[in-house]
This record gives structure tokens, C-alpha cells and sequence, in this order.
């Protein structure tokens, strides 16, 4: 077997080398919190909200809250029995069997990497926007290829911050966060105030009806929340972290809850605040610069630095659950072995944290060959919620499923384990479903960039769905590739928990079986002549 497999192997048996009890609840939470941005969140989404809701963007951020709240509970039970850092593929995994937790992973990986160079994008430009380099003769912030060289120095700053130690990433996750959400709760306060006091034009007297779900179509709730899901998008990386934090298997699930109810705090006070000091017209017109907009001078300062540190933050926490999903996948046998390795003295993983990095960039060099606007990354933030809706709603499933001798043993497990998660899987895929065949997806008159696909009489397909569905569908061919490459790993069986506390049986575990690929034939070479008379 490699050397580089051998370290997680046999330090951990089931672990995969990382280090163990490295963070705290405290900390766990912070990186859940994190890894959703709440300062960029709000401001790459609340204007997107806004021009499908209007008023109504509180009563999108509660709905939304609701499946996460769900899911968030199926991960806390799941992380009990299995604290496998690949959280979404190993518990889909041991419920559902190989393939579909192959694609649970599959959908961690695309959500992630569609998402890197939005998060990157931003960070780059509110940092020449912050020092003035964004008008004029030094006008770099309206430069595409400044931004990409800039946000890919962010990438790859960030990527070598989580390759040295989950501990500074940790750290760093504390300070940035800190700065965001003080800023960004500071704004909210200060915009209200502004609003009952002075009455600012444009501002809009907050009503209780913003937050009332039931005024809403279905049309309205299926787009606002595919949208709003990438804002509460993140929280899950607490789980990835379950090998590196202390008690992992309650503390990481518990770090899951805790950052869904934080984020509905900060999310649903924000909503307010944005709509009623400018007004949904306001938000309408300004989908990429909605908080900066909305102050001037040093309060437009602090609000760039609140979401500069937000997307600093994210682009950090996006790399860690990839990393560690990837990992898992490749200890496993369901990925490239070389991505198993982990470094001896960071103790992280070394391909899987830097193939993702590079990964990310050449994903932005794509889409800028598409479009050299940012339109195309506003259209990918859109058809991120396909994904999100994918694996969140894969993941929720997988609790019922792998618990379903333990659901009618008492009303707390049918509750929490069953009915719970089982309502977030159904929103979830509800979502996903109704956006997909919605006019509003499929139709290239409501992206930010030309129909792709045209030809005849076929308007074309608009690039949120070719990107959010498309990126996704990519994975069947991949996966059974894959299945001809390395079948050890596609014999696992499905399985189911005879407990709700006890951890499951190492039987999905990594052996060296998994990590075995199978070797094609070699072309036979004819053998060189010898030349005559020799």
C-alpha cells in the first residue's frame, strides 16, 4: 500500500491522521458560523432576494432557516454514530450504499468549487474598493484580470493557512468573524434607529408581515429560498472538523445546531434592517454592492471591511469541508489514494487541501473565458442552491434511514430522527424540483448572462441551471469511472444503526482492499529488432 496512506491508517485505525481534540465547541461553531460569510452573504444575495420577494425578504431568511434547522438535526444524530470527517459521503454512504454516497460527496465538491471564485471575486474587489482602487486611472477593481490575480493570492494565502494547522485556522476564523458580525450588527442597529428617527427617503416603517411566510406564492418561496439557501450555506463544515474537535462525536453535531441559530439571528435582523432603511427598489438595483451602497464615508469603509472579512473568512471554510470530504472519500477507496495523504507535522491534508485550491482558480478561468463580466458569478451564486439543495437533502434522508430500527422506540427518536429530518429532506428536494422546471430557471430572460445553448427556435437554457444541474450531472459519468478504476470500494453494503448513541461498527472503514485500485493491462511494446548480422 502507499506510504502516504499509511500514517492515518494505522495512527487511528478508523481516523485518517488528522488531529484529534485540536478544537473546542467554541471553536467548531465559530468555523460553522464562518464558513456561511454572513457580511458577503447578505451582500451578494439580499438584492437577489428582493427582486423576487420585495418586502418579503425576513419571511425568506425564516423559511429557509427551517429545513437547515432540520438537517442540522439529522447531522447532529448522524455525527453521533459515525464522527467520519467526509460527514455527507460516509453517512450517505453507510444509510443509502457506495453510489449514492459517492454522489453525496460529489455534491459537497461541486458546491464548493462553484462557489470559491465568487467568494474570491469579492474579496479582491472590496479590498481595491477600501483603498480607493476602484475609479479613475487605477481602476482595478473594474479589471477582470486584477481581480482574478488578487482573489487568487487570497486562494492561495487561504489554502496555505488551513494546510499549517487546524489550530491558526481556528484563530483566524475568530478574528475575521469578529470583525464581520460587530460591523455588521452595528450597521443593522444603526439603520433601524435611522429609520424610526429620521425617516431617511427611500425607508420603509417595518412590519411584522415581512416576516409572515403565508403571503408568499409558491413560486415566490421555491426561488426566494433556493437563493437564500446559499446564505445559510456553510454551517456543516462543523461536522467536517468532528475528527479535530474535542468530544467530536456530540460537539461537532452540537456546533451544527448552535450556528443555524445564530445565523437566523444575524440573518433575520440584517433582512430588516436593508429593506427598510433603502427600500426593496434599492436592493432591486444594487444585487452586487447592497451594504456598501447604503452608507457613505467611513461607515461605507466599515462595511467594505465587514465583507472582506466575510469572504476571507469563507473562502478559508470552504477549503476545510472539501479538504476533509475528499479525504475521507480517497481513505475510503472512493477517490485517488494520493488525496489520503496527510502531511506528519500539520497534520492536514496535504493533496486534498491544495488540489482544491488550484481547483478553484482554474474553475475562475473558466467561467471568465465565458463571460469577463462578474454576471457569470452572480448566475453561479444562483445556481449554487442546486447543489446545496442536493447534498443537504441527500444528508437529511440518510438519518431516517440509517435509523430506522431505532424510529419507534420512543416519540423523541420518531421526532427528532425521523419526522424532523424527513421534512427538511422533502423541503429540500421540494426546492430543488420546483426551481428546476420553474420558467424563472430555465428561462435565459432571468440570468445575468446571454442563454447558452441556443440554436433554431430554442431560446437556450439560462446559466443558474445549466451551472447548478449541470455541474451536478458531471458526477454520474465520473462516478462510474471511478467504480471500473477501483469496484472495492462500490461493495460496500448499505447498513443500519442498532443504536443512537453507540458508534457504528468499523465496517466501513479504511483497509488497505479500498485502497487497492485496479491496475489496466499494459500495452505490450514488440520487442526492438536486432539489427542484422549482430
Amino acid at each position: 500500500m502507499d506510504a502516504s496512506l499509511e500514517v492515518p491508517v494505522e495512527r487511528t485505525g478508523k481516523g485518517k491522521g488528522l488531529k484529534g481534540g485540536a478544537i473546542g465547541l467554541v471553536s467548531a461553531t465559530v468555523i460553522g458560523v464562518a464558513s456561511t460569510a454572513p457580511a458577503y452573504s447578505l451582500a451578494a444575495t439580499v438584492g437577489l432576494v428582493a427582486a423576487i420577494v420585495g418586502l418579503m425578504s425576513p419571511a425568506i431568511m425564516l423559511v429557509a432557516f427551517v429545513p437547515m434547522l432540520f438537517t442540522a438535526a439529522a447531522y447532529y444524530y448522524l455525527n453521533r454514530v459515525d464522527p467520519d470527517c467526509g460527514a455527507t459521503f460516509s453517512w450517505v454512504t453507510r444509510a443509502m450504499g457506495p453510489h449514492a454516497g459517492w454522489f453525496g460527496g460529489w455534491g459537497v465538491v461541486v458546491a464548493d468549487i462553484v462557489v470559491m471564485p465568487s467568494l474570491a471575486w469579492v474579496a479582491a474587489w472590496y479590498t481595491y474598493s477600501l483603498f480607493g482602487l476602484d475609479h479613475g486611472r487605477y481602476d482595478l477593481a473594474g479589471n477582470t484580470w486584477a481581480l482574478l490575480a488578487l482573489g487568487a493570492v487570497f486562494i492561495l494565502a487561504m489554502t496555505l493557512i488551513c494546510w499549517l494547522g487546524i489550530e491558526l485556522s481556528a484563530r483566524t476564523q475568530f478574528v475575521l468573524l469578529a470583525t464581520e458580525i460587530l460591523i455588521l450588527m452595528g450597521f443593522s442597529l444603526w439603520a433601524l434607529a435611522k429609520v424610526y428617527m429620521n425617516h431617511p427617503v427611500g425607508s420603509v416603517t417595518p412590519s411584522w408581515d415581512w416576516i409572515n411566510p403565508f403571503k408568499l406564492t409558491a413560486t415566490q418561496l421555491s426561488q426566494g429560498v433556493l437563493v437564500a439557501l446559499f446564505i445559510y450555506w456553510g454551517w456543516d463544515t462543523a461536522a467536517n472538523v468532528n475528527e479535530e474537535t474535542r468530544h467530536g462525536r456530540t460537539a461537532a453535531g452540537l456546533a451544527t445546531v448552535f450556528s443555524t441559530l445564530v445565523l437566523l439571528g444575524t440573518y433575520i435582523i440584517a433582512a430588516y434592517a436593508t429593506t427598510a432603511y433603502k427600500g426593496p427598489g434599492f436592493l432591486k438595483k444594487n444585487p452586487d454592492d447592497v451594504l456598501t451602497g447604503m452608507a457613505s464615508g467611513w461607515g461605507s469603509k466599515l462595511l467594505m471591511l465587514a465583507v472582506l472579512s466575510s469572504a476571507m473568512a469563507s473562502t478559508q471554510t470552504t477549503i476545510l469541508p472539501t479538504a476533509r470530504t475528499t479525504l475521507s472519500m480517497a481513505a475510503h477507496g472512493a477517490l485517488p489514494k494520493a488525496l489520503a495523504k496527510i502531511h506528519p507535522k500539520y497534520l492536514t491534508p496535504t493533496w486534498s487541501t491544495w488540489w482544491f485550491g488550484i481547483a478553484s482558480i482554474v474553475w475562475w478561468v473558466v467561467l471568465i473565458a465565458i463571460d469577463r463580466t462578474e454576471n457569470i458569478l452572480w448566475d453561479s451564486i444562483t445556481g449554487l442552491g442546486f447543489a446545496i439543495a442536493f447534498y443537504y437533502g441527500i444528508t437529511a434522508l440518510a438519518a431516517p434511514v440509517l435509523f430506522r430500527k431505532q424510529l419507534f422506540k420512543s416519540f423523541k427518536n420518531f421526532l427528532l430522527v425521523g419526522v424532523v429530518p424527513l421534512i427538511g429532506a422533502v423541503t429540500l428536494g421540494w426546492v430543488f424540483v420546483k426551481s428546476a422546471i420553474d420558467l424563472f430557471y430555465w428561462s435565459p430572460d432571468t440570468a445575468y448572462t446571454p442563454a447558452w445553448f441556443k440554436f433554431g427556435g430554442f431560446r437556450g437554457l439560462g446559466a443558474p441551471f445549466v451551472i447548478g444541474v449541470g455541474m451536478l450531472i458531471i458526477g454520474i459519468p465520473l462516478m462510474f469511472w471511478w467504480k471500473r478504476v477501483n469496484p472495492a470500494f462500490f461493495r460496500n453494503e448499505a447498513e443500519v444503526a442498532e443504536s443512537m448513541d453507540e458508534e457504528l461498527p468499523d465496517e466501513f472503514r479504511v483497509t488497505e482492499e479500498a485502497t487497492q485500485f485496479r491496475e489496466f493491462p499494459k500495452p505490450v511494446m514488440p520487442k526492438p529488432r536486432t539489427p542484422a548480422g549482430n
